[in-house]
């Protein structure tokens, strides 16, 4: 079992109080993937929420024309695939490892399940969830605006 010390190191889990965290620790896989390896390829069933214990991870979409995309590159303590997870549908990009990563993965079903037992749990999650997505947004609508005014 991940030690929830670990788990704390997680932007999505820092709030997170050790109950919470024992909680997590006992439903969590530890995945290990070498560089240049997929984690998920775009139009892929999600398998769960994937925490970055350690390496980076590109987050990349191929136009019709064949050309990558770079969207994001996240490093150890970000998460991924939580669009997937939030609007229940298949990854819309594909995330490969670029460096030897390691990723705790809350396997879709057993997020679930956490949803059902642990309202307030998975409710503190969530909420840490959604202000980072925000702030994410926001970060990519600042960089959006700057490129139309330096046009």
């Amino acid at each position: 079992m991940i030690k929830p010390a670990i788990l704390k190191q997680q932007v999505l889990l820092e709030d997170i109080d050790e109950a919470g965290l024992e909680s997590i620790a006992k439903i969590i896989k530890k995945l290990s993937f070498k560089k240049g390896e997929y984690l998920f390829k775009e139009k892929e069933e999600t398998k769960g929420l994937y925490l970055i214990h350690s390496g980076k991870v590109e987050i990349s979409k191929v136009t019709p024309d064949e050309w990558k995309q770079t969207l994001a590159i996240l490093s150890t303590g970000h998460f991924l695939g939580e669009l997937s997870i939030l609007e229940k549908r298949r990854h819309e990009a594909n995330a490969v490892a670029l460096d030897n990563t390691e990723i705790f993965l809350i396997p879709k079903e057993k997020k679930k399940k956490m949803e059902k037992e642990n309202l307030i749990l998975t409710a503190k999650i969530t909420k840490k969830m959604l202000l980072i997505i925000c702030k994410n947004l926001r970060r990519m609508n600042e960089k959006f605006l700057g490129m139309l005014i330096s046009y």
